[in-house]
């Protein structure tokens, strides 16, 4: 049980660096923007895939409503509303501009993130199940 924690756990560094990378490195008009967005949804899944590898099969779609709820907060300004807006790190984990083209790239992660993880997930069974 303790291998696909592992398996999560370094998938969630690996898009993690991916991520830092992007936001320091990527000043373009697609990958930053979307690319993004779509892979921060996959790093939450990841995330929390490697605590609870199999206990919530509808993992994405509750990440999909994190993140939607997060964008919703971003078009209220809710970090303006608290009395947040000079505080930098807030600021960049709320964020402060809502996106509806946001919405679908974090739909985009979350069905990404489902489709990849049963692939892997149909594979793993395969090969535990036809071992010689």
């Amino acid at each position: 049980m303790k291998k696909p924690k592992l398996v999560y756990a370094l998938l969630f560094f690996a898009v993690f660096v991916l991520e830092v990378l992007i936001a320091l490195f990527v000043n373009d008009s697609f990958i930053r923007p979307f690319g993004g967005d779509i892979l921060v949804t996959v790093l939450l899944c990841l995330f929390v895939r490697a605590f609870f590898p199999v206990k919530t099969k509808l993992l994405p779609v509750y990440v999909f409503l994190f993140a939607v709820a997060v964008e919703i907060c971003q078009y209220f300004d809710v970090v303006k509303l608290l009395g947040f807006e000079n505080n930098v790190l807030i600021s960049t984990i709320v964020g402060r501009s809502y996106s509806f083209i946001d919405i679908i790239c974090y739909g985009v992660g979350c069905v990404a993130f489902f489709i990849i993880e049963q692939i892997f997930i149909k594979k793993m069974r395969y090969r535990y199940e036809h071992k010689s």
